[in-house]
């Protein structure tokens, strides 16, 4: 076993009180993400009596357990995936675990509560584990005191204590009210990874029963007494604000209670909150319907107060800043000016990517009730620390006045780390006095902002006489963010590398989207480099093996921030499994592999040509996240990234005309529809003792690029620009949006 420090004193770490019926609680810092279905496992009896505290493991009298997690669930599952870490330690019987979700106390948690960055599992495994390791040892302790033997003559088996040469046993709930004046040891033995028998299995989700039903999981769901629904209208453009509307009329409608204009201004603002449209025309009433109505009969007179942008703006700017722009971070090894005058060939293509939106399943919602010294908050946000900043900055209330629980999100994506829509529901409660429900149609959401930034980026690759690369440049632009990682690969594996990250300007609000960055520079990378390979004459698995050799063997530059061995070690695994140098008549191919998120994936792509139209076959996907654990979970989410990743690079775009969004819903924007989506995908994962890393974003980037070296494939077309469906057939010029 191995053994780890406590680190926290009997007062930080565990908070010990008696339950009526007895029990102990179990406190610890790292707990996060985890809930569960509430429904109590009819096998074993509901204790006397429940202690509800936040960031919590209880041991009931009974042996029941419960978890109350402090961090969102977003449907990465981590609902199900976290409470078996500390199901897995304190070794108890996973039918006996029921999980809850917390609220915002960072005080109680002493930890970050957020859902993003695919962070959940990675922060919090050791913590995890060592608060149920630590639960184990204290219950055993409290037995081999109750029995007079030693610790060590005892075994512990779902929950049963037993005597290991004898034939007593005693369960957890027996013993749990004994365990109460045990001290916390200062470190505690956790598990062999072989000795797992909960974490890599396969166990459904705790809500999966709830979603299925319909049973009121998420923000959308929530009611109360006397709550009235609200609706906003924000200007129809960037550089627009609000001036005035018929207000008058606006309130006289059916259904309509109130109409003003709000201002969510906050002064000392973070990254989180709205920077684009603050001034904004909130609607009130009874109904969405009846809201709905008052919204199209708004009459606004808007001014314009900057620059009203288009897509053709856009792409300028990005060009400008391409050539002219301030270089952000920078990576540079050897001298590539001088390898690229001696080399033999140059490969040379410009990536770019639009704007686009979220789109999540569940529209923006939130609820708030806000009175003359509180504020109470409840709905789906990916960071309740930061809405609970934010709110207390506009209202200019204390934050131990305000608190905000937190529903299931049904989608975020990046989009529900900002708050403005939590925000804006507290300033619409405190003017009408009463509880609101704010609620987005989704055409206010799709024209709101918060894109995925716009990408343009220029490789070129340099060839020598024996079509070994010699060098290799990249130059990324955004607005506004470059979208360059200048130390992942290919940095150290080339002896003249240079690469540059840019920022452009644009008054387009944006935000991090799934695999914040990443999701375009893996597509365009990995498709210049099958170009070079290609060039090379060589097999575009092999080219890239051979670039990791050297990345393993000899790598150039101080640092990169890689694990080649591990990266290479996908690349060979889906290698193997899709039988790549296999030739299918008709069937098209394309790879590729990618670094983020502290994880390793390599897809392959099997597409045919339908009428003209590619079709995806089959995908194969190898991963390399640490330990798995929960392989259904797992599984999804590959596949989930996967769709995703293809379905926005085949037909995600958003445009402007005057700084106005032309794509307003979904009968102009189009998402991967079922028939268009990969009839078959297949995840093996790589099997070792790492921790885990993450993994709700990794498997998006690498689809990209795998899709569009199999549309290369397919049409012989270098499609350098997304989304591919508008370009499959157009010449290739350089445009954004």
């Amino acid at each position: 076993m191995t053994k780890i420090k406590t680190q926290y004193n009997r007062r930080s770490f565990i908070k010990i009180s008696a339950a009526a019926g007895g029990g102990m609680l179990i406190g610890f810092s790292w707990l996060t993400g985890c809930t569960s279905d509430k429904k109590l496992k009819e096998k074993i009896a509901i204790p006397n009596e429940w202690y509800d505290l936040n960031g919590y493991i209880k041991i009931g009298d009974t042996g029941l357990v419960t978890i109350y997690s402090p961090n969102p669930e977003i449907g990465q599952n981590v609902k199900t995936s976290m409470p078996m870490i500390v199901a897995e330690e304190l070794d108890v019987d996973w039918d006996n675990v029921v999980v809850e979700q917390g609220s915002l106390d960072e005080d109680a948690f002493k930890n970050p509560q957020f859902a993003g960055g695919s962070l959940s599992i990675k922060l919090s495994w050791d913590a995890l584990r060592m608060a149920g390791a630590t639960g184990r040892r204290m219950l055993l302790e409290a037995a081999a005191k109750e029995w007079g033997i030693s610790v060590s003559d005892l075994a512990v088996s779902k929950g049963i204590i037993k005597e290991k040469n004898g034939d007593r046993t005693i369960s957890y709930g027996d013993i749990a009210s004994k365990a109460v004046g045990i001290e916390i040891p200062e470190e505690v033995e956790l598990k062999d990874v072989k000795d797992f028998e909960i974490i890599g299995t396969s166990k459904k989700n705790v809500d999966g029963k709830k979603i299925a039903t319909g049973e009121p999981l998420f923000g959308l769901d929530f009611q109360r007494e006397g709550m009235k629904l609200a609706m906003i209208q924000h200007p129809p453009a960037f550089g627009m604000q609000v001036k005035d509307f018929n207000v008058d009329e606006i309130k006289a409608m059916p259904g309509v209670s109130d109409a003003f204009i709000i201002d969510t201004t906050i002064g000392d603002s973070s990254w989180s909150d709205e920077k684009g449209f603050n001034q904004l025309i909130a609607v009130v009433g009874d109904s969405t319907w009846q809201l709905m109505k008052a919204k199209k009969a708004i009459r606004a007179n808007w001014e314009v107060v900057s620059d009203l942008e288009s897509s053709e703006t856009h792409q300028k700017s990005l060009e400008k800043a391409l050539m002219s722009g301030k270089v952000k971070d920078i990576r540079k090894d050897g001298n590539p000016d001088e390898a690229f005058k001696k080399a033999v060939k140059i490969i040379e293509r410009t990536y770019s990517s639009p704007f686009i939106p979220h789109n999540t399943l569940e529209p923006m919602n939130f609820f708030a009730n806000v009175t003359e010294d509180s504020a109470e908050l409840i709905g789906p946000t990916q960071t309740p620390k930061a809405l609970e900043d934010s709110v207390s900055k506009l209202l200019t209330l204390p934050i131990e006045k305000i608190t905000v629980d937190m529903t299931r999100i049904g989608g975020g994506f990046g989009r529900r780390l900002y708050v403005h829509f939590g925000v804006e529901a507290a300033a619409i409660s405190k003017k009408i006095g009463k509880p609101v429900k704010l609620i987005y149609a989704r055409e206010d959401d799709m024209t709101q902002g918060t894109y995925r930034p716009a990408y343009l980026s220029t490789y070129k690759a340099g060839l020598d006489e024996n079509n070994n690369l010699i060098a290799l440049s990249v130059r990324g632009a955004g607005l506004p963010e470059g979208p360059v990682f200048p130390n992942r690969f290919p940095a150290g594996t080339i002896d003249n590398y240079i690469a540059e990250k840019i920022a452009g300007e644009t008054n387009v609000t944006t935000g991090a989207w799934r695999a914040p960055r990443s999701h375009f520079t893996a597509g365009a990378e990995q498709a210049f480099l099958d170009e070079v390979a290609e060039a090379a004459g060589k097999d575009p698995i092999d080219f890239r093996l051979e670039l990791f050799d050297r990345a393993i063997n000899n790598p150039v530059g101080e640092k990169h921030d890689y694990d080649a061995e591990r990266y290479a070690g996908v690349l060979k695994l889906v290698k193997e499994k899709s039988n790549w140098g296999e030739k299918k008549p008709g069937v098209y191919r394309g790879v590729a592999a990618y670094y983020c998120h502290f994880s390793y994936v390599a897809e392959v792509v099997d597409l045919v040509m339908e009428n003209g139209e590619p079709k995806v076959q089959k995908v194969w996907c190898a991963v390399d996240c640490g330990i798995v654990v929960n392989k259904d979970a797992a599984i999804n989410m590959i596949q989930g990234g996967v769709v995703d990743g293809i379905g926005h690079a085949m037909y995600g775009q958003l445009t402007f005309d005057n700084g106005s969004p032309n794509e307003m819903n979904f009968d102009r924007y189009q998402l991967i529809r079922h028939s268009q989506a990969p009839k078959d995908i297949e995840v093996f994962f790589v099997e070792n003792d790492i921790a885990p890393t993450g993994l709700g974003e990794p498997g998006l980037p690498p689809a990209v690029g795998a899709l569009a070296n199999a549309l290369y494939q397919a049409t012989g077309r270098r499609l350098s620009k997304q989304p591919f469906s508008r370009y499959m057939n157009v010449e290739d010029k350089q445009l954004i949006g």
